[in-house]
């Protein structure tokens, strides 16, 4: 009998919690996960895209195609703020390789063989800035550079090549 009556008390407690999750749903209107769009797309109409917002050329795959020494720098005027942005952008992406005086000997380049290049040799700065854009793009083959196209936008990619023809070759 007490068994009986214990069980019945949990039904009656379960019911009781059943109600006051289905009144808070209902009522309130910052409902559950069931109120999601995820899983109810088919309520709300498709939005319809407008004609032309889809690019046909340019971008990236025009970049991927193209030789590199064919690229130039779209950036129409390098001026200081450039150059700031620049450098902002390889300390942010590159120098823990390149290393923040440009020679390969950053944190995590130290562990590599060989070091990463020495940004201000002569080397990398003969290099026309098509080169470097596809070699920081797209990796350089057989080497350890990884490819950052989907890291760093095609803007900051050129701003930081700016920045690193911009220092010269280390004398």
């Amino acid at each position: 009998m007490k068994k009986i009556l214990f069980l019945a008390i949990i039904a009656v407690i379960a019911l009781v919690a059943y109600g006051a999750l289905m009144f808070y749903d209902n009522t309130f209107p910052f409902g559950r996960m069931r109120e999601t769009p995820a899983v109810r797309p088919y309520e709300e109409p498709l939005l319809i895209m407008e004609a032309g917002i889809v690019p046909f050329g340019g971008g990236e795959a025009t970049y991927r195609a193209a030789e590199g020494r064919k690229i130039k720098s779209p950036l129409q005027k390098i001026d200081a703020n450039v150059l700031e942005q620049g450098e902002r952008g390889y300390f942010t992406y590159c120098a823990q390789c390149h290393g923040k005086y440009y020679d390969g000997n950053g944190t995590v380049g130290q562990s590599f063989a060989p070091l990463p290049g020495d940004l201000r040799s002569k080397k990398v700065q003969a290099l026309s800035e098509g080169v470097i854009f596809k070699e920081i793009s797209y990796g350089i083959p057989g080497g350890r550079q990884p490819p950052l196209a989907t890291t760093i936008t095609i803007e900051d990619r050129w701003k930081i090549i700016a920045y690193i023809k911009s220092m010269g070759i280390r004398e």
